[in-house]
């Protein structure tokens, strides 16, 4: 009998090697070459042996003009959860392929168990296939989340011919995978979680949604780095790449969508993790401010827009003499070149001697703050801290900072305006550009600013 060919494929971004490398040549890192027969080649079969390669459709298509293309809209299925279906653009799409990932223990198994439970008391059929865990087991954490339903199916299987046995025979309108990198294709000869399982379990995971009209949600393990584990062709071959982000140490959770093919990808769903599973957060902005200090110094609130909805987080800085010979910068949910950049702004531009202080920053509420829109409320909680002033408690901040101390005109101000002037703030600073964007008579005050030094002069 003939030796079989092995190969060498890196686990993290899927480079083969016929012989062992220690190093990835690709992604660069190390011992992740893993051994794997290679699979014969299909094209060199003759094709009176070939076997039919998988297809997402078998109905015969034919190329067609643009205008000829007939567009019905995707009809949504509302869940009750609002929050998830913010991030899904409007709902669940029915046929799609769902991935969400996140840390070990961040609730993700605890949403899909809930929403599964939700949809069963409608009327559809949900199947929940579990590799990680055992039917007694998913049972005591619906029981604890107050979670029934007739028509939730519980399957506790890894290998994929069993599981589309089960499809076929059940017909479900909900598939759950719990996790993708547990199931096993026993056509192919590699390890379970390899990049050859995963990417033959997601293509027959995307046959069954297509050809089937069967929503499918896929649970995928993450990194140490906290990207999803598994080859990157994983997140190209799904419809949706949720991330379910958060700490485990704090009850808040951030659902964030990175790919959506049927809705926008600048949406975040907010929920809170208590003993009964997990609850929406309808306001997060109280949330966020509800134990801030008033007029504490090195405090300043900003009107972050994450998607469609206005956001107010207080940024936070600690700015103290350094006892080194290089000062240190600190930041936490925040970009450590941004908060560089804007400290040498306000060295250069606004006179604050910042090169021989230490400078600890953070945004509170576990957000992750990365719009350009937050420069001039991290400015001046810099300042504050600084020069030992604290800003009133009911003053915000919204505005880009350039390398001159300009301060920049910035999207979507009618909404920031709005929300602050909501929560009972008295005075927003907006960019002098951005002064007349709107034609609403707010009560609260709107002062805008051109630089950086006008901004700090008009407050301490």
């Amino acid at each position: 009998m003939a030796k079989a060919k092995t190969k060498f494929v890196c686990q993290n971004c899927g480079y083969v090697s016929p012989k062992y490398l220690g190093r990835c040549p690709n992604c660069g890192v190390w011992n992740q070459m893993v051994e794997e027969i290679e699979q014969p080649d299909i094209a060199k079969i003759s094709k009176a042996n070939a076997t039919p390669s998988r297809r997402v459709s078998d109905v015969e298509s034919k190329p067609v003009k643009l205008g000829e293309v007939s567009f019905e809209k995707e009809p949504r299925v509302k869940t009750e959860l609002g929050e998830l279906n913010r991030v899904l653009g409007g709902g669940i799409v029915p046929g799609s392929l769902i991935l969400i990932g996140g840390d070990p223990g961040i609730g993700k198994s605890t949403l899909l168990t809930q929403v599964s439970g939700q949809l069963a008391r409608d009327g559809s059929k949900v199947l929940y296939v579990s590799g990680e865990e055992s039917a007694s087991q998913i049972k005591m954490r619906a029981d604890r989340i107050d979670v029934t339903g007739d028509n939730l199916y519980l399957y506790p299987q890894t290998d994929m011919s069993y599981i589309r046995e089960n499809i076929d025979e059940m017909h479900p309108d909900y598939l759950i995978i719990d996790s993708v990198q547990t199931m096993d294709e026993p056509e192919i000869t590699s390890a379970v979680g390899s990049v050859s399982q995963i990417r033959e379990v997601t293509a027959e995971l995307m046959n069954i949604a297509k050809q089937q009209n069967i929503t499918v949600f896929v649970v995928g393990h993450v990194t140490k780095g906290g990207a999803i584990a598994g080859p990157k062709i994983l997140e190209h071959m799904v419809d949706t790449v949720l991330y379910f982000e958060g700490d485990t140490h704090h009850s808040y959770r951030i659902l964030r969508s990175v790919k959506n093919r049927f809705g926008s990808t600048n949406e975040i769903g907010i929920f809170e993790m208590r003993t009964k599973g997990l609850v929406e957060v309808a306001n997060p902005s109280e949330i966020f401010l509800e134990e801030r200090l008033a007029d504490a110094n090195g405090s300043a609130v900003v009107v972050s827009m994450e998607g469609t909805r206005p956001i107010l987080v207080e940024i936070q800085s600690l700015i103290t003499p350094t006892v080194f010979g290089n000062a240190k910068r600190t930041a936490t949910g925040l970009d450590h070149n941004r908060v560089s950049v804007i400290m040498a702004v306000l060295e250069k531009r606004g006179n604050l001697m910042l090169q021989n202080q230490d400078a600890y920053l953070k945004s509170t509420g576990g957000v992750k703050l990365d719009e350009p829109a937050i420069d001039l409320a991290l400015a001046m909680s810099i300042a504050s801290s600084y020069k030992n002033i604290g800003i009133p408690g009911t003053d915000c901040f919204v505005g880009e900072v350039g390398l001159t101390g300009e301060v920049r005109r910035v999207n979507r101000i009618d909404q920031r305006v709005n929300e602050a002037e909501k929560l009972g703030f008295k005075r927003i600073f907006v960019p002098k550009n951005n002064l007349g964007d709107w034609s609403k008579d707010n009560k609260i005050q709107i002062i805008g600013v051109s630089t950086v030094a006008d901004a700090m002069k008009k407050i301490f």
